[in-house]
Parts: structure tokens; C-alpha cells; sequence
């Protein structure tokens, strides 16, 4: 699904007439592989993952059908269901299709969204009482740090606000995945935040994990809590779910507006950012929209999914 479901209509209608008047697409070159998955309850039940040749002609939506049984609407720009989940209200609650190409939600429709070779597109099927717009996720490790994001490259900034250790480890886990980390930090560039939330707090990006997951996208928040702070993990309907202990840390991913993604490894002390640092692999992160670690054990959130 894409950012409103007002603008996936419209959409969706264009395309439906652009199809009338005959503008399809053809056969093109091919681009490479892509990496396909599909899950549901925020990345807790896989559905299905494969890695797909494309073409420079196909599209989200092209590939998508001819890797499951898919249902659409509005001439074929809009998901209603795959593989027999389609949108609805299940226990009171509203269930849709969202789709992520290199971990960022696509401003576009997945009919519009032309392929160029190496992305990583993530569908799940969630409840989205809490929020429609989840504009970052981590579960495509090491998307987008690797190859950009919406089909452009950027740079890659590492700021560290007092984390210590843990910024060398956030470092050299980009350096091992082929991101060539920027000095400083430029203007348009992917930004991974590394420090104890007490300071991260001051980022206007980061800061809006404190006004809920229908701002950031992140279930998650931190609570002051005996002169500093307490890590709570949210459920789906964004309510606090758990307190964590102050050893744990949060690999999570937002965007302010239309800027670059910025990911926070964070905590409420040193040590706990150093374990959030731990986090940045693939294995870990894979399929998650944020991942809390304590006493070495991963814990995906938003809580209680699936």
C-alpha cells in the first residue's frame, strides 16, 4: 500500500486510464535479480521469499503477480490481496498490503514503480489501527545503506552523540556490508544515529519516536524514569506493551517529511546502545520493523504481533 489510501485511489484510476488509451509495457533488458518477500503481522509469518530475474519494463506490481496469486482493484494499480489476504477488518481491527522497496514505504504505487535491479521489496499485511504510514523499517539490512533508495544514491553519515564504542561497531557493520561510510556528515545522505537516547532525543528526527507511531513509524518510545530513561515496547495498536530493562537498546528507522531515512541505535545508557550496535545484521534484523535487544536476546517489534 502506498503513504494514503486517498492517493493510492487516485492513482490507481490513472494508471486504469493510461491502460485504456493502449500505453502498456513492453518486454525490456534485463536488470538483474530482486529480492522478493512477503509476510504478515509486521514480519512475524513469512509468506514468501524469492529472489526474481526483472526486466527494465517491470514494475512492484508486474513481479509481485508473477510470483503469487494476486487480486488488485482500480485496473490492476492497487493490491487487495495476495495469496487470499486481502484488506479487511479482523477483530475490529483494519488489515492491508503495505509494500517497502530497500526499506523505505515507496511514495508510489507498485504499478508505478519501475524496477532498475538489486532492490529488496518487502510486502507485509498488517493491521494499521495505529498508523498508515510506516516510513522506514530496518528489515532490509542493509538496505538502504547500500544502494540508495526510490532508485537514487546517497551518501552514508554515521553520527556519534556519546556512544562510545558502539559507533565504531555501527561503523565497521556498514564497512562489512560494501558502504563506504561519508566523513562528516552531507547534505541528502542516510543518517544512522549512535547514542544514548538522552542525546539523540535533541535529533528533530529522532524525536519523533516521543509523539508515537503515528508520527515516526516506530513502535517504540522511551520514558523518563529515575533521572533517565526507560525503553517501553509498544503493540500494534500502539500502546505500551513492556518496559525493557536499562540494558536494552533499539534499532529502529524513520524519516522526517520527505528527507533521507535516519536510523537510530539508541538506548538508555552506554551499554545499552552498544547492544542496539550488535543488532546491525542481517540475520537479525530481517523482517522487522524494529528490533529491541536485552541480556542478548532480539525482540521485534511492535509487541504481540502475529
Amino acid at each position: 500500500m502506498i503513504r494514503s489510501r486517498g492517493t493510492a485511489v487516485a492513482t490507481a484510476l490513472l494508471l486504469a486510464a493510461l491502460a485504456t488509451a493502449g500505453c502498456g509495457l513492453g518486454p525490456g533488458a534485463d536488470v538483474g535479480s530482486v529480492e522478493l518477500t512477503a509476510t504478515r503481522e509486521f514480519g512475524s509469518v513469512p509468506m514468501l521469499e524469492r529472489s526474481l530475474e526483472a526486466s527494465e519494463s517491470d514494475t512492484v506490481m508486474r513481479l509481485l503477480e508473477g510470483a503469487a496469486d494476486v487480486s488488485t482493484r482500480y485496473g490492476g494499480g492497487y493490491v487487495q490481496s495476495i495469496d487470499g489476504f486481502e484488506e479487511a477488518q479482523r477483530g475490529g481491527h483494519p488489515y492491508d498490503w503495505f509494500f517497502y522497496v530497500d526499506g523505505v514505504e515507496s511514495p508510489i504505487g507498485a504499478a508505478e514503480y519501475r524496477l532498475r535491479g538489486g532492490e529488496r521489496i518487502w510486502w507485509d499485511y498488517r493491521d494499521w489501527s495505529a498508523t498508515n504510514r510506516v516510513p522506514a523499517v530496518v528489515g532490509s539490512w542493509p538496505a538502504p545503506f547500500v544502494r540508495g533508495y526510490e532508485g537514487e544514491r546517497h551518501p552514508v553519515a554515521v553520527e556519534c552523540e556519546g556512544g562510545g564504542a558502539a559507533c565504531g561497531v555501527a561503523r565497521e557493520a556498514l564497512e562489512a556490508a560494501g558502504v563506504s561510510v561519508s566523513a562528516g556528515s552531507p547534505a541528502g545522505a542516510i543518517r544512522l544515529l549512535v547514542g544514548p537516547w538522552a542525546r539523540l532525543r535533541s535529533d528533530p528526527a529522532a524525536a519523533q519516536v516521543e509523539a508515537g507511531p503515528a508520527t515516526s513509524g516506530v513502535f517504540a518510545d522511551f520514558e523518563r524514569r529515575d533521572g533517565g530513561y526507560e525503553l517501553l515496547g509498544l503493540d500494534s495498536g500502539g500502546e505500551v506493551a513492556r518496559g525493557f530493562g536499562p540494558g536494552a537498546g533499539l534499532v529502529a528507522a524513520t524519516r522526517r517529511y520527505e528527507g533521507p531515512p535516519v536510523w537510530l541505535v539508541t538506548g538508555a545508557t552506554p551499554a545499552a546502545v552498544r547492544a542496539a550496535a550488535d543488532l546491525l545484521d542481517a540475520e537479525k534484523l530481517r523482517d522487522h520493523y524494529a528490533v529491541a535487544s536485552e541480556d542478548g536476546k532480539e525482540t521485534p517489534l511492535p509487541l504481540g504481533a502475529g
